[in-house]
């Protein structure tokens, strides 16, 4: 059987855990442990995952670095999908018999930029802060907040994924025996411009809506 396994926030990062590499490291491996479980079975494996906490982290760190401009969330995207990438990899590889395969895949997924998302950000990114922290970060950065829980976190727009850029590279790795580390954070949202070319936009895509599209294009 062909099996999309979505990893979510708890998976990488426990609620109110330390934002550190050791604390996502220990995480990655006993998710490694389980979907390793579904490749001993058998299974063929697909591996998509979230990225909120990382790429809020990285927004921050990005928003504190004043005298070099700052990287749009699609580039931060991108960086946060490959540490996740590379750690998965690492701890499944550990796991895995010589000579199977695994391989991260930047993903590139399309959404509208008339989507009525970026009007509404709804999507929590970060970490949580206390209502007195989010007001003052707000005023400060000029960022959405919103309550999560009990506590508060930026808020980005959530656009809906259209088409899976390499999605033919995802079939192809599939069909080589490869487990593929894809569509990472919901894949890395880009427009269609008007002149034809493709842009990164400001958004995090919803890795639940990504990886359903990711399970209908792949069988």
């Amino acid at each position: 059987m062909r099996v999309v396994v979505a990893l979510g926030g708890n998976a990488l990062l426990k609620r109110g855990q330390l934002l550190s590499a050791e604390n996502q490291r220990a995480n990655v491996k006993i998710a490694a442990r389980a979907v390793f479980g579904l490749i001993e079975a058998g299974h063929e494996v697909i591996i998509s995952h979230g990225n909120g906490p990382q790429v809020g982290l990285l927004a921050l760190q990005n928003a504190a670095y004043k005298d070099g401009g700052s990287f749009p969330l699609d580039v931060l995207s991108a960086e946060s999908i490959g540490m996740i990438g590379y750690l998965i990899e690492q701890e499944l590889g550990n796991l895995l018999p010589d000579g199977k395969l695994t391989a991260t895949l930047l993903t590139q997924i399309e959404v509208d930029p008339d989507d009525p998302a970026f009007g509404k950000p709804s999507k929590p990114i970060g970490p949580v802060y206390s209502e007195e922290e989010a007001f003052r970060l707000a005023a400060d950065k000029g960022w959405v907040m919103g309550p999560d829980g009990g506590k508060f976190r930026r808020m980005v727009a959530s656009p809906v994924p259209k088409r899976i850029f390499e999605i033919e590279v995802i079939r192809l790795l599939v069909s080589q025996d490869v487990t593929v580390i894809c569509a990472g954070g919901g894949g890395i949202p880009v427009i269609r411009q008007p002149d034809g070319n493709f842009a990164g936009v400001e958004a995090v895509i919803d890795k639940d809506r990504a990886s359903a599209l990711l399970a209908s294009e792949t069988g």
